[in-house]
């Protein structure tokens, strides 16, 4: 089949690797001719492991091409995909003024039946906007053609995109045509050959389920998150209760995994759009809010403890902290809403110097945090370490999972660690002679 994919985000580009790779002929669409070039030659600007070798052989191999014109991608397409940003605004609601742009270009250029598809996170209704907007640009060209606007929300997580794209869970479908549909289910046949996996929906309660979905893991998160506090307060240890209630099938282990909040691109700006979109109708989603508030509060749970650590001290000012970890996640290159940013606000304006290392999202930090003197990101995992006060822990990249704890302990002014991940063993790191705080365990007596 013949595919037009408008924005080469991680959503787009990942998307078009993918179909690419079964066979289809794909066009992809960015205004941004760099990345365009760039990607012309195999150069990806994203970081998701196994994009890179994708992107370059269905370029080599002539299914997958890049351009900056909407009309050249559209061309020869029956599917033209919607993949561009929705940013949350200053109120939380949703930003969809790259979707509705995409939708007026669309119009514009539309000379045969296609089958728009939003696979963008957007509020309820927005396809339904979508669709009168291209009938605007239709009839401003004096143009009558047939078209149809079809909600197929992601559901990939940033690390694993390419695994969740050939392996889905479920592919959700909103559209009212049958014919749509069942087009809609060829496309999507080969990535569904053990059972049938696309559910055909209404398209409103399709743009509900991704962010019902998005809604429920992070309520999860905040869940796990509000339990290991109280844990900590009674001497419980979060980790056997989350042992003790994933074990019931009913709510299983996934996303039940203390630590310092959820970020990203998605789950924090969805929690805000569909609280916002509740309260535009008149609703009051005190749930989702708390979800919300407990994240916001969880961020700071790593900088509060390492203040309180050295306020007998004189405080954290003029001191040194070796960070490791700045992507919101480990395997990917995302600092959206990183909980390492907030730990850096918070000791930085404190005072306190912080030399941070991420395998790969350096680059990403050092452009945010460019006027922000306190802050040094080196390339080297164990540099940071280099008469640092303490050690803290934010993201749980596979290489800080078993580190040389005899170099950590040589190279620190003190034996101190803090994990906001709960990597490590507390009884472990007692015995080799390292004080160690994590979220929700009690730390064993030296």
């Amino acid at each position: 089949m013949n595919l037009c994919i408008v924005g080469t985000g991680y959503v787009g580009l990942v998307s078009a690797a993918c179909f690419a790779e079964m066979g289809n002929d794909v066009c992809c669409v960015d205004v941004n001719p760099t990345i365009v070039e760039n990607l012309r030659q195999g150069k990806v600007h994203i970081y998701e492991p196994g994009l890179d070798e994708l992107v370059k052989r269905n370029v080599a191999e002539g299914r997958l091409r890049f351009t900056t014109k909407v009309a050249e991608g559209m061309e020869n397409a029956l599917f033209v995909f919607i993949t561009v940003g929705t940013p949350p605004r200053e109120d939380g609601s949703c930003d969809l003024s790259f979707v509705y742009q995409v939708a007026r270009d669309i119009g514009a250029n539309m000379k045969d039946y296609k089958i728009v598809v939003d696979k963008s996170t957007v509020p309820v209704g927005t396809a339904d906007e979508v669709r009168k907007l291209i009938g605007e640009e239709l009839k401003k060209r004096g143009e009558l053609i047939e078209f149809d606007v079809v909600s197929n929300p992601e559901f990939l997580k940033e690390g694993d995109a390419i695994n969740d794209f050939f392996k889905p869970d479920r592919v959700v479908v909103g559209t009212d045509n049958v014919r749509t549909g069942e087009l809609l289910k060829a496309l999507y046949a080969p990535y569904a050959r053990s059972r049938e996996k696309v559910i055909v929906m209404g398209v409103r309660s399709a743009e509900m389920t991704k962010y019902a979905a998005n809604c429920m893991l992070a309520t999860k998160i905040s869940f796990i998150n509000e339990v290991a506090n109280i844990c900590e307060k009674v001497g419980a240890d979060v980790r056997d209760v989350r042992m003790g209630i994933g074990s019931d099938h009913r709510i299983g282990y996934q996303f039940i995994y203390p630590g310092l909040g959820y970020g990203g691109s998605c789950f924090p700006k969805d929690v805000k759009a569909l609280i916002d979109t509740a309260r535009k109708i008149g609703f009051e989603p005190e749930l989702l809010a708390a979800v919300d508030e407990v994240n916001k509060r969880q961020k700071h749970v790593l900088s509060k403890r390492i203040m309180e650590y050295f306020a007998p001290q004189g405080g954290v000012k003029g001191k040194t902290l070796a960070l490791w970890g700045l992507a919101f996640k480990a395997n990917t290159d995302d600092v959206r809403d990183a909980s390492s940013f907030e730990l850096i606000r918070d000791l930085t304006d404190a005072g306190m110097r912080v030399v941070a290392f991420d395998p790969v999202a350096g680059p990403n930090t050092r452009e945010h945090f460019k006027g922000n003197e306190l802050l040094t990101v080196v390339d080297e995992q164990y540099a940071v370490l280099d008469k640092a006060d303490c050690l803290a822990v934010v993201t749980e990249w596979n290489q800080f999972r078993n580190p040389d704890f005899g170099r950590i302990k040589k190279s620190l002014k003190a034996p101190l660690i803090f994990d906001g991940r709960n990597l490590y063993s507390p009884q472990l790191l007692a015995d080799l002679g390292l004080a160690y705080f994590c979220i929700g365990r009690p730390a064993p007596k030296m």
